[in-house]
């Protein structure tokens, strides 16, 4: 009997703008691992839809009877559940460091992100998800939406110097993992395919190591990213 795979991801008014940097770091695992799941829209407003999973935030990644909330939490469960299929991290060394680069990229890529494109995510969002959201990212922010966004054409450059060792990086390999792409680019990546599907701010400039690698990640997977709805940035 097939086994049935599920994942739940966050989306706003349209049901196929799936946005979460969380949720696209879970989607380019099962598309590196090549296994398939059902997407099951998902918005702020639907707590109970994930209760029964012991998650009140999303992914949550339904494999059978097993379930598995968290990113970093699921792309370990299919490395060690599905050790036949290509590996996310190319070893135990490639894990370790994997665990610190997913703090890097919460706390430098998302975190340095999130301030400019709130107002716009807030956009995307129903009525009733945008009262959540505004009450819990305002606390979160110290400000409105509107005034953290207020002085992104300055702050961008400040976050741009901010991706110095990932863009030091990609100008001696072509991906973080190496000659191939891992979990670790797929870290990275998810915070800006989040604002590539939200904002049409632009993040970075064309000129730059990081926009190139970007691009070859849109194109992954038959063009998995780039098909998804987004701004052209």
């Amino acid at each position: 009997m097939a086994v049935t795979r599920k994942l739940f991801e966050l989306c706003g008014t349209e049901t196929e703008r799936v946005f979460s940097p969380f949720c696209w770091r879970t989607r380019m695992a099962l598309a590196h691992k090549d296994i398939k799941a059902e997407t099951i829209p998902w918005r702020f407003s639907e707590k109970d839809a994930i209760a029964p999973h012991q998650s009140d935030k999303v992914p949550v990644f339904i494999d059978g009877d097993t379930s598995v909330a968290d990113s970093w939490a699921i792309a370990n469960y299919l490395e060690d559940t599905y050790p036949d299929r290509p590996s996310l991290f190319g070893g135990e060394g490639g894990r370790a460091m994997g665990r610190m680069l997913n703090w890097w990229g919460d706390t430098v890529v998302l975190g340095g992100i999130f301030p400019m494109i709130a107002v716009d995510i807030h956009a995307h969002l129903r009525p009733a998800d945008q009262a959540y959201f505004r009450k819990t990212r305002e606390a979160r922010l110290g400000k409105t939406l509107e005034e953290a966004a207020a002085n992104r054409d300055e702050a961008v450059e400040a976050f741009r110097q901010s991706l110095n060792p990932l863009r030091l990086t990609l100008k001696t390999q072509p991906y973080v993992g190496g000659a191939s792409p891992n979990y670790a680019d797929y870290i990275a990546f998810g915070p800006f395919q989040w604002a590539r599907a939200t904002s049409p701010f632009k993040l970075l400039k064309e000129d730059d190591p990081i926009h190139a690698w970007r691009e070859k990640l849109l194109d992954a997977f038959g063009g998995m990213a780039r098909n998804s709805p987004g701004y052209a940035v």
